[in-house]
């Protein structure tokens, strides 16, 4: 015997308005297409990196822009506070993207990388042929580890430091 059961109201304005699509959906991953592009560095031509990092900035910009128009899209006593607001928002947003998803996790990913390397072909003494493969396997693999603490870092640097200088209204970071 079947219950009827009702599936809760759902106001799909209200729910699409709560989805971050830069932070809650697999566009986010576009932001991490440099540090794939780091652990591809000892397989690929260097203008195939420089190509990712493109990518995960154009990331950045549009989660910058996205952010920028959600505020200046809202109620303001005036159009210097609005002005004041936006311009906050889209800093703080830049910093955050450009710290939390290139900066520090394509410079972490580098670094392990070329120590990874340099261990398998200085230490074990692998040949580059296999030095090189299982070099990117490690950096790739390493990537969903130095996200989320990246991630609680940057939050964390700035809270404690920049932030401590203005005030965001919808602070939409996780």
């Amino acid at each position: 015997m079947e219950e009827n059961v009702k599936p809760p109201d759902v106001n799909l304005e209200t729910a699409s308005k709560q989805i971050d699509i830069y932070r809650d959906t697999p566009i986010r991953f576009l932001g991490y297409s440099n540090e794939v592009g780091e652990a591809f560095r000892a397989l690929v031509h260097v203008n195939i990196v420089r190509l990712s990092y493109l990518v995960a900035f154009g990331y950045v910009a549009a989660d910058t822009m996205d952010k920028g128009s959600k505020v200046a899209g809202k109620k303001f006593p005036n159009e210097d506070e609005r002005r004041k607001s936006v311009m906050i928002t889209m800093g703080d947003t830049v910093l955050w993207q450009t710290l939390a998803s290139v900066a520090i996790p394509g410079f972490t990913i580098n670094r392990i990388c070329k120590f990874s390397n340099w261990i398998l072909t200085k230490g074990i003494k692998l040949s580059p042929i296999l030095a090189k493969p299982l070099t990117t396997a490690i950096g790739l693999s390493t990537i969903p580890f130095i996200v989320k603490p990246i991630d609680a870092f940057v939050e964390l640097a700035m809270d404690k430091t920049i932030r401590k200088n203005y005030t965001i209204h919808h602070k939409e970071h996780d």
